[in-house]
């Protein structure tokens, strides 16, 4: 027999379809999990108990008046999923990671959460979110989210909430955003699937991307689940200002049940500072990847500075733009303030510079890299590091250069736009997750699905890391 958080969440939809699990069994077994769980891991913000059981119930009634073939019902119909505390989800506390915030409440949905509540998703809250999502950790006045593989590990940053959710089985998906790595570094601390987006493919309404870095992305367990979510909430709203056309149902799903045919593999080459085991990591993918019959070669260098500093430009002013209340000020975390105040000192014409520089870096990127169907790298310099060896509190620039070198490659995806993924493909001996990341051509989520999916069956990874929740019985699937 299996525990309900056990199924992946492609599996618990059809649970659901299949009148094989109820909506509200399902709702129930997940938030007794996070109230047993949830004050070591630092996953949720805040739970919304009593909204999750409503929607339970409107879908079983729901499910009641389809009848027995269930055709028309949404695809997550009935599915638990978390949202990251830097979307607004309706009637929620929206404190985007920050004690400045700590008494606002979003009057609204996000649009992509509102797509998610079409799909018939459950929402059982918001997680744990860095502040503003600026850090590569997450680590807030709040709470501190932990790797649930070792609890004296952060869950990496921004989305750590949103991914500690999905690897200790919290929620079967989650939506989190990635600006420079967000979804992808927690992913590879967490040791599940986070997918970057290509620019343009989930609208960030009511938000703007206005510098072109940040997109909503899910996290999963499965490629075939991250999949399922893409295709859920790839739509654009009017005024976005980038929006790709919308594709056929069930697209992405489809790619990640197909094969990907043989591909053209770049393999970054392994740079100062990288930690043994993500170079291992990054090596055994590439093994793997020919041995699967594609053609795997050494891609050109990759060097950080050639986008740092502008890239910093920009950070700083996404920082600097978030409207606090002077008197408030004082709540911000250090890092938060010095980029904000950093973020102030730069004027219009630096910001246009800075934008133009990063535009032809990201050409440069894309012509370097342009012979590849997608190019392989460690996502993270580290497997999970200790909670607070990234933070200096009492020089915040030193906390945003580690950092920086903790995720050196993760930016350049949002600095092109082009879709990437980080996998869950490698445990270090003592069962740490350690990531490693494909980044694809533009607009191509196809390929790095059918890829994904493909490492996936040749070499499968723990769907969740296994946590010890309450002296109760656990509901199993029948």
């Amino acid at each position: 027999m299996t525990d309900l958080h056990d199924l992946t969440l492609t599996e618990q939809a059809a649970a659901i379809r299949g009148r094989t699990v109820s909506p509200t069994e399902l709702v129930d077994h997940h938030l007794r999990r996070i109230e047993a769980s949830n004050s070591a891991l630092g996953a949720y913000r805040t739970v919304d108990a009593p909204g999750a059981r409503q929607a339970a119930v409107a879908i079983e009634a729901r499910l009641a008046a389809a009848g027995d073939g269930g055709e028309g019902l949404p695809p997550l119909l009935g599915v638990p999923l978390s949202v990251k505390d830097t979307w607004p989800v309706a009637g929620l506390p929206f404190t985007a990671g920050s004690a400045a915030f700590d008494d606002r409440t979003a009057p609204a949905d996000a649009a992509v959460v509102g797509t998610l509540r079409a799909a018939g998703a459950v929402l059982l809250g918001t997680t744990t979110a860095a502040e503003f999502g600026c850090s590569a950790y997450t680590e807030t006045v709040f709470a501190t989210a932990r790797c649930p593989y070792d609890l004296t590990r952060g869950a990496g940053g921004s989305s750590g909430g949103a991914a500690v959710s999905v690897a200790a089985g919290l929620a079967a998906g989650a939506l989190g955003s990635d600006g420079g790595g967000s979804v992808r570094i927690p992913a590879a601390a967490c040791g599940v699937v986070g997918l970057k987006p290509s620019r343009g493919r989930v609208t960030p309404a009511p938000a703007t991307d206005a510098l072109g870095l940040a997109t909503a992305g899910p996290l999963a367990r499965t490629v075939a689940d991250a999949a399922l979510l893409l295709d859920v909430m790839a739509v654009s709203t009017p005024g976005d200002a980038a929006a790709l056309p919308a594709l056929s149902p069930g697209y992405f799903r489809a790619c990640a049940e197909r094969e990907p045919g043989r591909l053209r593999i770049g393999v970054l080459p392994t740079t100062d500072g990288q930690h043994p085991e993500a170079a291992l990591a990054c090596g055994r993918a590439a093994e793997l990847l020919a041995g699967l019959g594609h053609h795997v070669e050494e891609a050109p260098p990759y060097d950080p500075d050639e986008y740092l500093a502008d890239f910093s430009v920009l950070w700083s002013v996404l920082a600097a733009a978030v409207p606090v209340p002077p008197e408030r000020e004082e709540r911000l975390l250090p890092l938060t303030r010095w980029l904000r105040a950093r973020g102030g000192e730069h004027g219009a014409v630096r910001l246009y510079a800075a934008m133009a520089s990063l535009s032809a870096t990201a050409r440069a990127l894309c012509h370097r890299y342009a012979g590849f169907d997608a190019v392989l790298s460690p996502t993270t310099d580290q497997p999970p590091l200790p909670v607070g060896s990234l933070v200096d509190p009492d020089d915040p620039e030193r906390t945003y250069l580690r950092m920086l070198a903790h995720t050196p490659r993760t930016p350049w995806a949002n600095l092109t736009g082009q879709p990437s993924i980080s996998l869950p493909l490698h445990r270090t001996p003592d069962g740490l997750p350690v990531g490693v990341m494909l980044t694809g051509r533009l607009h191509r989520e196809d390929v790095l699905l059918a890829l994904g999916a493909q490492l996936e069956r040749a070499l499968p990874w723990p769907h969740h890391a296994v946590r010890p929740v309450a002296n109760r019985p656990e509901r199993t699937a029948r």
